[in-house]
């Protein structure tokens, strides 16, 4: 499997552990992104998505990075950002943005990408 696959995976594997934290905590999504435990590892996980975009571009795996809009990865990258630089402060009001519905946008394009059914 090639570095960039392997890249890939691991953003969809943290995506899916954001579905399960979400799932497991039994909490409606913003309510979930306010959980004093829960919201930490879905803030981590979301770190960890934007890294491996990053890494993506620092590999030159352009044919992988097609398969998501500019705007989607400057707004991970930007997303990611706030969140390690302000943690506090970070409006959980974003977070819940990126987790309803960028996240599944990625998701798909992961699925699409790799053909995971």
């Amino acid at each position: 499997m090639s570095k960039g696959i392997d890249r890939l995976n691991k953003i969809y594997e943290c995506i899916e552990n954001i579905e399960f934290i979400m799932s497991e905590s039994d909490l409606k999504i913003t309510r979930s992104i306010e959980d004093k435990l829960v919201k930490p590892a879905i803030r981590m996980n979301i770190i960890r998505i934007a890294e491996q975009f990053t890494k993506l571009k620092d590999d030159n795996e352009f044919k992988i990075l097609e398969a998501f809009t500019s705007e989607d990865l400057k707004g991970i990258s930007a997303v990611r950002n706030y969140i390690a630089h302000d943690y506090d402060s970070t409006d959980d009001n974003i977070i819940e943005d990126v987790v309803r519905y960028n996240l599944p946008i990625f998701k798909k394009s992961i699925e699409e990408f790799l053909k995971i059914r």
